[in-house]
Formats: C-alpha cells, structure tokens, sequence
C-alpha cells in the first residue's frame, strides 16, 4: 500500500468518525431534566405531594376552572388566536426560515376547528404531534414540550377548549416549499427530539421544586424559545436556556449565570417579571414575553409562580457571550453621551425622554427605566428596534405600556434611535441599519 494511499484511508476513518460524533451530537440531546441528576420515577411512586394538575388553592373548583386553568397555563390563547381575531381560532402567522405556518383554529367549531375530534385524537396531537388525520404537525406546535403533560391534563384542557364558543374560520395553508412542505419528515424529527413521554418528577427533589419543572418545561414549555436550536431545529439542551428567538425577538438567556443569565436576580425579582411583567432594576417584558405573561403567567397563583422561581433557579449557567456586562449609570444632562447620532437624539429627545428620561432611570414609573435593561444592552438591538416598531402592552391593560412608532418613523429613523438608545444605555453601541429595521417589520 502506497503512502498517499494510507494518508486518504486515514483521512476517510476520520472524517467518519469526526460525522458520526457530530450526528450523535445532534441527534442525541439530554432529556429535559438531565440536568438534575437523582432519579426520576413514576408521578405514581413520588412520594411528594402532587406536582401536576392545578395548584392545590383549585383542588376543589369546578372541572372547567381547573381546565381554564391549564390552558392559561400552558399559553393556548397566545398563538391560536390572530392579531384582531376571534379567541382560539387560529390564524396567526408564524414566519420561518423556509416559509410561513398558520396556526390551526381550535374552538368547538365541527368543521373547521376541534369540535369533532375524539379525545383519543386530541392526545395524540398533544403527545405526539399527529393530527387527527394522521397528517404530521411541525414542532412549531410545541409538542416536544406538551408530550410530558399527563393525560389527565390535556383532557382537561379540551374540556375547556369545548366549552368556549365556536367559530368557523376555516385554517390556512402554509407556505413551506419542498423539502419542507413534506409533513412525512416530521416523523423522523419526532424519533429523536419528542420523547414522548410523561412528565417523570426527581426523586431526591422537593414536590416544589418539581411542581416547577413541571410548569416550566411542561405547561409553560420556556424552553422552546429560551433555548437554542440545533442544526436540526431541535432545543440544544446542552445549553439549556442560554438564549435563543421567537417572531423575531431575542429570548434571553434564563439560566443562572450572574453576568448573561437571571442568576443575580432574586427570588422577588422573578416572581415579579412572571406575575406583572416587570422586575424593578431589570427591564420590562415585551413581545412575545408581554404575551405569555399578560396571558399565562399572570393569571397563576402565587405557589405555582414561586415553583417556577425556585425551579428556574436550579437551572446550571450557561454563558452567553453576546450578553456583555450591564452599562453604568447614564448621564443625566442631553449635551452628555453620544455625540456621534444626531438623528437618533434629536427623536430620542422629541419622543422618548420624557417618559424615559435622560438619565434612563424613568421619568415617571420603574417600568420606564432603560439602565440595567437586557434588551437596552444587547449590542444587536434587535429588541429595542421591536419595542419602537410594535410597542408594548395597551393603553387599556394594565403594566407597562409604550406605543408603536411603526407608522411614524422611516426604517432608518427607527435605526437611528435604536443605535442611540444602546449607545447611551448600553455596554456596547449597536449598528442597526434601515434594512435591518425592514426586515423586522415585516415579522
């Protein structure tokens, strides 16, 4: 055997070796409470008390407050009902690399919604991700979460669902192209990513502290956008939380590292964002976050919301290097601070100082602070840009509030303010352009 002959075998053995390591990387994650250690047992052996259902203040409430309960939890309303669209009828757009998805209409509608399916066909969706017809549903559908809710809740979910009115509204396509659009695929992504399993609470852990992972991972599927992806689009839970998108947004890093994580958060600090979307010193929910805590977290007990603190707590850190250290204090005085983004001061001046103020403390509530805000110090801007674009919350619900500027400012004015606001609030300027602001409007 020639030398070159050997030296490409070798070359080969290893660029074997190197693909099936990085397949396995891939297609073999750690479950969602690996992290844990301990043993995880049957809901039947835990000797706790119970960790799924609803909190032990509705153990006596009525069979459709206990469901209304779990579809709060697990955030139904959110993506099934349509921006201006009648509640859980589906509709709402959900853009993705390779084309838009359409979420399902599930009210008691016979025809076009759930009305008719069995309970048998609505725990396989939820389990499995199988439509009734047998079709494969896309794990923007976050069944690779739901699969660890028992039975019983799911149940109890669509007991609720068939109680709410019905309404016709037939779903729309989507608009993948091929290979995407082969629903077939999706059975091969669920062998590997959906466990179908579940949920199995941690011996050697206290029933809250269970009663949290069950919320968090199951119902509350935190994950799904808190985490990254992989190549395979699947939750890289080798960086559990560490950070990862929805609908454009950045979703922060929600492990316990101090610097990029919640980890110098307390336990108040928490339990505040969850139930009222804001945590004094730390900044306000927005986007897609303003929606699950208006809609979810919100309207969970105090027990259920400090399980999910004392859970969230335990999360191992992960640093996130795009996370820099929190910017110091601003300066209060408008001649201080960037002088190289005329544009981006003068509509900072006209339109956000008198709310934020100068310094970024709040001119009038804490929510309004900008210093020590995540979102203020992520150097790509990108939520900053989305909070002028869409705002935050609405005039007639209570919590933080901030209108759209979407149809008074240009895609460059956007930009424009957006690098000023982290360039004087921030660790590190940001370098938005006015295509980058167009691409975002169209999210």
């Amino acid at each position: 055997m020639t030398q070159r002959r050997r030296t490409w075998m070798l070359l080969g053995a290893a660029l074997l070796v190197f693909g099936a390591a990085l397949a396995w990387r891939l297609m073999f994650l750690p479950s969602a409470l690996g992290f844990a250690g301990g043993h995880q047992v049957d809901l039947a052996q835990y000797q706790g008390a119970g960790v799924t259902g609803v909190p032990s203040e509705l153990a006596n409430a009525e069979p459709l407050t206990k469901g209304k309960y779990l579809a709060e939890a697990t955030d139904c309303a959110a993506c099934h009902t349509a921006k201006g669209g009648k509640p859980f009828a589906g509709g709402r757009p959900f853009k993705l690399p390779f084309g838009t998805i359409y979420t399902p209409n599930i009210t008691p509608d016979r025809e076009t919604g759930i009305g008719a399916w069995t309970d048998a066909e609505f725990l396989r969706a939820v389990h499995k991700g199988i439509g009734r017809n047998g079709q494969r549903l896309y794990p923007a559908f976050p069944y690779a979460s739901y699969t660890l809710l028992t039975d019983a809740d799911v149940l109890a979910i669509r007991g609720y669902l068939a109680s709410i009115p019905a309404v016709r509204q037939a779903n729309l396509p989507n608009s993948f192209s091929f290979p995407f659009n082969q629903r077939w695929l999706m059975a091969i992504w669920g062998t590997f990513f959906n466990p179908d399993s579940r949920f199995r609470p941690v011996a050697e852990r206290s029933a809250q502290w269970n009663r949290g992972a069950y919320l968090v991972e199951a119902a509350g599927h935190c994950g799904e956008c808190h985490t990254p992806r992989t190549l395979m689009q699947a939750m890289d839970t080798r960086r559990k939380f560490a950070g990862g998108q929805a609908e454009g947004w950045n979703a922060y890093n929600i492990s316990s590292d101090r610097l990029s994580g919640v980890g110098a958060w307390s336990s108040d600090d928490l339990a505040s964002y969850l139930a009222k979307g804001h945590a004094p010193g730390h900044g306000v929910a927005s986007g897609p976050m303003a929606e699950a805590v208006e809609l979810s977290t919100s309207r969970m007990t105090p027990t259920d919301i400090a399980a999910m603190v004392a859970y969230l707590q335990t999360i191992p850190p992960i640093k996130n290097k795009s996370s820099p250290p929190m910017a110091g204090p601003a300066p209060t005085v408008a001649s201080a601070g960037p002088n190289d983004n005329p544009a981006g001061k003068r509509l900072f001046e006209g339109a956000c100082a008198s709310c934020h103020a100068w310094n970024g403390r709040g001119a009038v509530t804490p929510d309004q602070q900008l210093t020590g805000n995540r979102a203020v110090n992520d150097a790509s801007a990108a939520n900053v840009a989305m909070m002028i674009l869409n705002g935050i919350g609405s005039p007639e619900h209570s919590g933080a509030f901030m209108p759209s500027f979407r149809a008074a400012y240009s895609d460059e004015e956007i930009a424009s303010v957006a690098n000023y606001v982290t360039a004087r609030f921030g660790a590190k300027p940001s370098r938005v352009s006015a295509a980058d602001v167009g691409k975002m409007r169209e999210e």
